[in-house]
């Protein structure tokens, strides 16, 4: 039986999301509790691998589960259990059985990441775990000049850390396909502080991507590269002609798409 599973967390408390021995991660307390509820060994796939300190709001994970576990109680039993266990970083909001061919990973058709800066000279208490504050006013209207010469299909290897060779030597690409990236104002929900949020979407992103777009886009608000430098920085393919990447606390994972 495969399962779905929405999942939102804090990620201050974690070392990224996928299973590292030896340090707090998201995926090892998540496979823990599940496994203990449901009495059988559960690893969950995700839709999207987190860093250490990324937030997420609608993560989905998949996982599957043997015909002989008993769930005469239900999806909605399993997911309150679970959520004694994980809450309150991290939180289980649905399950659901889902046909066979389900994968949160490669079922996914668009994800879409958000990052929120507090750009004024003082901080704010309520928002410094889960805002960058940039201590000065940026130019909004460059960066969202420069955030539009990334949508479309790149290659993105000056905004990634680029992974391993596979074990055949070949290089993945890091061709990816931006659908939309844009700014807007919005008001913190607790304090009530105006923020800088940046929405980014695309097929699917690679390692280190939103933020390092985001530490470019910022370097541009901020005076010190031209928005009209995006094709020239994409065509280098060499992460040092893009901006150093954002902090990690600022990034929420917001949605997945599926068919």
């Amino acid at each position: 039986m495969r399962v779905r599973g929405d999942v939102a967390y804090d990620g201050a408390p974690f070392h990224g999301f996928a299973v590292n021995e030896g340090v707090p991660t998201v995926a090892g307390l998540l496979n823990g509790a599940l496994s203990r509820v449901l009495r059988s060994d559960v690893a969950v796939t995700c839709a999207g691998r987190t860093d250490r300190g990324v937030h997420a709001v609608g993560q989905v994970v998949s996982f599957d589960l043997p015909d002989d576990v008993d769930l005469s109680r239900g999806l909605e039993s399993v997911r309150h259990a679970v959520n004694r266990q994980v809450g309150p970083s991290v939180v289980v909001t649905g399950l659901s059985v889902v046909d066979d061919g389900f994968d949160a990973r490669f079922s996914a058709t668009g994800r879409t990441y958000r990052y929120r800066i507090l750009d004024r000279p003082d901080g704010d208490p309520f928002t410094a775990t889960r805002a960058w504050h940039v201590p000065e006013a940026l130019d909004v209207a460059a960066m969202e000049a420069a955030a539009s010469l990334l949508v479309g299909q790149h290659d993105f290897s000056s905004f990634c850390r680029r992974p391993l060779p596979r074990p055949d030597g070949t290089e993945a690409s890091l061709v990816r396909r931006v659908t939309g990236a844009s700014f807007r104002r919005v008001a913190d929900g607790l304090s009530g502080v105006e923020l800088l949020e940046f929405e980014v979407s695309a097929s699917a992103f690679c390692h280190q991507m939103v933020r390092s777009i985001v530490g470019t886009l910022v370097a541009v608000g901020r005076g010190r590269m031209e928005a009209s430098s995006m094709p020239d920085v994409l065509a280098a393919r060499d992460r040092h002609a893009a901006g150093e990447p954002a902090p990690s606390h600022g990034l929420t994972f917001w949605s997945v798409d599926y068919p």
